[in-house]
């Protein structure tokens, strides 16, 4: 079993003994791109269909102590996008919930983490800056700033080859901000950053953008599905992290604000897979979904039901239940949204790859369905 039976844990938690290391905060970069910050998928995927869109989800995936991982996270992504035979049933592109490095963003942790396992993964790579990708080694001689690779990998102002990318051929990204709206036919993904602190921070500027951001995707609900990805997990049961308090606070008070929910909202940072069901005092019901698993060695457990260090009596945490969790091995989202006369749907696949080695492909562990009709 890929997730501990017997561990029968129905709600997020808080963890007693976690700092709020809020003095990591780092500035952020200038914007690349003009606000509000969006960035029209079809200017990297002109033949992207109109009806029907697969991608890829995953946090977490670098590291550089026991790659085996990584890599066979990547191999099953990239055997998914060569293998499926109706070409609108392949994943189009990876979205990454971030950590594409550890444990500090310099730019010689790329090739190995990032450039190397993604070398013959056939589509765009879009993300969002995970804590490591943000955070700065005080040793480092040469002094960079928080994000500058993640810029340039991600945050070009034009896709062109990189330096420091071995030989993998892949070439930047165009989005505009590390925090932007990805315009698609069928969805508007709005992608937060949360900075280096355990918890998460978001700026003042950043959340104005926000509720505005809502409330624009929010016009365009009847056509469009409305994901938010940030990187802290708002709602965890694990016994590294826990739930962010700080991200509870931000989404609940955005929301509330633009008036608007989105359908489903994803993260990463926690290793492990989490999927929680919100229901909010409007009569919404949103998934939570955590998606950290993608790769990084150490994997994080679901806290034991009654273990005082990690407490789940609270009324920031009521209304969330969690759902289903795998703790053990390794996994990635297939996301699927679909619009025919009928029907408009997400549909969300979790495969987890086989962490025994022994050369298992990877299977579905959990999947959900979001009506967005």
């Amino acid at each position: 079993m890929p997730s501990s039976a017997a561990n029968k844990r129905s709600r997020p938690v808080f963890k007693t003994a976690a700092l709020d290391d809020q003095e990591k905060f780092q500035p952020l970069p200038q914007p690349t791109g003009k606000f509000p910050y969006h960035l029209n998928i079809r200017e990297v995927l002109p033949e992207l269909p109109a009806h029907k869109m697969v991608f890829h989800m995953a946090g977490d995936t670098g590291g550089l102590v026991s790659p085996v991982f990584k890599h066979r996270i990547a191999n099953e992504m990239i055997s998914q996008c060569n293998a499926i035979a109706a070409e609108e049933d392949r994943p189009q592109f990876f979205f990454h919930l971030g950590d594409v490095v550890y444990n500090f963003g310099q730019a010689e942790e790329y090739e190995p983490q990032f450039f190397e396992p993604y070398r013959n993964y056939p589509n765009p790579i879009f993300a969002i800056p995970g804590n490591h990708d943000a955070d700065i080694d005080p040793f480092d001689e040469k002094h960079p700033n928080s994000l500058d690779t993640f810029v340039k990998v991600f945050c070009d102002t034009a896709s062109r080859p990189l330096t420091f990318s071995g030989d993998s051929g892949r070439k930047s990204n165009i989005q505009p901000n590390v925090y932007y709206t990805l315009k698609t036919p069928l969805a508007n993904i709005i992608a937060l950053y949360g900075n280096v602190p355990r918890f998460g921070t978001i700026t003042p500027v950043q959340k104005e953008w926000f509720v505005n951001e809502l409330k624009a995707a929010g016009a365009e609900r009847s056509g469009k599905a409305l994901i938010v990805c940030l990187h802290h997990s708002a709602y965890s049961a694990d016994t590294n992290h826990g739930s962010s308090l700080p991200m509870q606070l931000f989404l609940n008070t955005a929301f509330s604000e633009a008036d608007v929910w989105p359908d489903i909202v994803f993260s990463g940072h926690v290793h492990n897979y989490q999927r929680f069901s919100k229901q909010y005092p409007n009569g919404k019901t949103v998934p939570f979904i955590v998606a950290g698993a993608g790769g990084y060695a150490d994997l994080h457990r679901i806290a034991q039901p009654g273990d005082p260090a990690f407490p789940d009596q609270s009324k920031l945490l009521d209304d969330v239940l969690l759902e289903k969790y795998c703790d053990e091995t390794h996994g990635f989202l297939k996301i699927t949204i679909e619009k025919t006369a009928a029907d408009f749907t997400l549909k969300g696949d979790y495969y987890t790859a086989d962490d025994s080695g022994k050369g298992l492909p990877a299977a579905i562990y959990d999947s959900f369905i979001v009506n967005l009709t």
